[in-house]
């Protein structure tokens, strides 16, 4: 026999447990990572919808036409990084669609804000 020692049953299993752990905290990395993207397209489109609504019926108080009324909407949205889907305008109140797209998720973030008065 060779001056080799020979290996216990044991050798090499914390390499296994160290890199299971590693891939079970990468694993979990990417998931958070995935969520808030979410998350964060979904506030902007929240935050886009609300300020375009309100540009809209700001837009109609002083006398504004429905249709420029829309267009000073869209372009708030635009400004704020989301695209308008739809946007109408019932008498005083304007009421907004939009959708913000989300790198890591499939489908776009979607909000809908109405704003005037009541």
């Amino acid at each position: 026999m060779s001056g080799r020692a020979r290996s216990a049953p044991e050798d090499g299993a914390a390499t296994v447990l160290v890199l299971s752990l590693v891939g079970l905290v990468l694993a979990l990395t990417v998931g958070a990572l995935v969520v808030a993207s979410a998350v964060v397209a979904s506030q902007r489109a929240r935050l886009a919808a609300d300020l375009g609504a309100l540009t809209g019926a700001s837009a109609l108080q002083d006398e504004a036409s429905p249709a420029s009324a829309c267009a000073a909407a869209r372009q708030v949205v635009g400004g704020n990084g989301a695209a308008t889907q739809s946007c109408s305008s019932d008498g005083s109140v304007v009421d907004v669609r939009v959708m913000v797209p989300v790198g890591l998720w499939p489908e776009p973030a979607v909000a809908r804000a109405r704003a005037g008065p009541e």
